[in-house]
């Protein structure tokens, strides 16, 4: 039976019907009549950002935590441009969310009123689609529309402009009910993929975040052990896609084309499931896939198939049902599986015995090596953290030291959008309570997103975040050292902080939130383990040594 509402009323029952239990906004004038259609809704909470980066950051979060849509509230041109840069993280990332923003009113936009703009085409650019309401009575088909698209392979933000006088109309609209899509099943061509990997001399399975976001980390271990093959996370991996301590983990790839090849070419057989074309970020010349292996590539997505390089075996479907079915047709049939796990356990132990001992020799007082600073975040996180990462070449060695093996346990954002960690570290902790988040940030990421401590300190959230400070863009002075081309001496222009150094301290007692700096790698540790405990907010400002030389982890 089609239920028949006001064009505010059916907003809000679609909400309701959609899951969806926050609203992540920031308001103008422009979304004033959807705001007051919330007043007599206390289920439907209105979660408050100060700057649209850290709001829709939030809103990511959030989805990842929740495995729900989430919906995002913007207003007009102004605040739509302001949260671009989460909608292209959240693009990137594959994160399903669902964006309004308030258009002007109709009656005099010929006018090219104050603030108004052509708003799908500045949210194009970011979103997966996009879509113009113009008559109340399409809004409920449109939104149920909206939040289908954003959970279908590849998921992603959908964004919706919405004129102010629409939900203010008098009239009764139809609400056609909520759909049900049944979850993608096993893939066809089980059987060809499992010929390639029984026969395959060596091989090699690159763990996309296509793995963490199916929930298929358990089938792809199980697969993993069937065939004993070593197995990589991604270049730049968003979630955890496979147990770091595993003996079959080898790492994460780098995010070079010329070095991945390099790390593949002893394997016959490449098998790349869930990854988006490996997305490399420094050019080399060639492909990321050795020219003479044969690859097998398992995604949902059908245009991820052969997109950048030539598959033997291609499969779409569900990543968990495939790799189910695929273990399944593989069982008994690898006998040197027993054999490989133990070679690769050997290799594994060796390297991050290597690394644990260079960060203990490293470990003292500030400001502290980076690889002693990340190994004494390591130590101090309790079994249930979940671990953000936003901190770009400290980041790189925390991947190194970290051994979380708990799905979830692990968050970044491939799409590269500065300013994402705080106000995604909020919405993480919103979305799931029972876990400590501990959030590690470099200090110009935290810059970027410096308006989301505002929220951490309102929302109580149990959010630890950790500024690795070295008062410089170390990343780029690094790529600019490994040119072939440049002297070593030569100086860098518009990579520094500046001096006197930054005291995050200071910004956090601002927005009002307790903080403490780090004094040494001991220190650093306890107040992790502090934070995590306390279930309230706490920022570790962590002075750290800055650009040295061009070594790299």
């Amino acid at each position: 039976m089609t239920t028949r509402l006001r064009p505010a009323e059916a907003l809000l029952h679609i909400l309701r019907d959609e899951g969806v239990d926050k609203v992540f906004g920031n308001p103008g004038t422009s979304e004033l009549p959807f705001l007051d259609s919330l007043v007599d809704t206390p289920d439907i909470e209105y979660v408050l950002g100060v700057h649209e980066g850290p709001l829709v950051a939030m809103a990511d979060g959030y989805a990842r935590a929740t495995g729900r849509c989430s919906f995002v509230s913007l207003h007009i041109a102004a605040g739509l441009a302001n949260g671009l840069i989460g909608l292209l993280n959240a693009s990137r990332s594959r994160t399903p969310m669902v964006v309004t923003a308030g258009q002007q009113d109709r009656r005099h936009l010929v006018q090219d009123p104050m603030l108004s703009g052509d708003l799908t085409a500045i949210a194009r650019a970011g979103v997966k689609h996009v879509f113009e309401v113009h008559r109340a009575e399409d809004l409920p088909l449109i939104l149920r529309r909206a939040f289908s698209l954003a959970t279908q392979a590849p998921a992603g933000p959908v964004f919706l402009s919405l004129p102010m006088d629409l939900l203010q109309e008098d009239v009764l609209v139809d609400v056609p009910g909520r759909s049900h899509r049944e979850p993608l099943g096993a893939a066809s061509g089980v059987g060809r993929a499992a010929r390639l990997l029984a026969e395959a001399r060596a091989p090699v399975i690159i763990a996309g975040d296509g793995v963490g976001r199916d929930g298929a980390v358990d089938a792809l271990v199980g697969l993993a052990e069937t065939v004993g093959a070593t197995v990589y996370h991604q270049p730049m991996h968003d979630g955890l896609n496979f147990p770091m301590p595993h003996p079959l983990h080898a790492g994460m790839l780098p995010a070079v084309n010329e070095r991945i090849r390099e790390l593949l070419d002893p394997h016959d057989v490449v098998c790349v499931i869930g990854c988006h074309a490996f997305m490399a970020h420094h050019y080399s010349p060639g492909p990321a896939v050795p020219e003479a292996a044969k690859v097998v590539q398992i995604d949902p997505d059908p245009a991820e198939i052969g997109r950048n390089f030539p598959v033997s075996a291609g499969l779409v479907g569900g990543i968990a049902p495939t790799l189910t079915a695929l273990s399944k047709a593989l069982s008994g049939r690898v006998s040197e599986a027993r054999d490989r796990i133990s070679t690769a356990a050997d290799s594994n132990r060796a390297r991050h015995a290597s690394v644990e001992r260079a960060a203990r020799k490293a470990r003292g007082p500030a400001p502290m090596d980076p690889l002693a600073a990340v190994h004494a975040v390591a130590q101090g996180l309790p079994d249930n953290a979940v671990v953000l990462e936003e901190a770009i070449t400290s980041g790189l060695r925390l991947r190194s030291v970290l051994r979380l093996d708990t799905p979830g346990s692990f968050r970044h954002t491939v799409g590269g959008g500065l300013g994402w960690g705080i106000g995604a570290s909020v919405g993480l902790a919103l979305g799931d309570p029972r876990r400590p988040v501990v959030a590690v940030l470099g200090d110009g990421c935290a810059l970027f997103g410096l308006q989301g401590l505002w929220s951490v300190a309102r929302s109580g959230v149990a959010v630890t975040l950790v500024v690795m400070n070295n008062g410089e863009y170390r990343t780029l002075k690094d790529t600019l050292d490994s040119w072939d081309s440049r002297s070593t001496s030569a100086g860098y222009v518009g990579l520094d902080l500046g001096s006197p150094p930054l005291d995050f301290g200071k910004a956090g007692a601002f927005f009002g939130v307790e903080s403490a700096r780090a004094r040494d790698t001991e220190e650093l540790t306890e107040l992790v383990a502090r934070g995590c405990a306390s279930g309230a907010p706490l920022l570790i400002d962590v002075p750290i040594t800055g650009h040295t030389s061009k070594e790299t982890v």
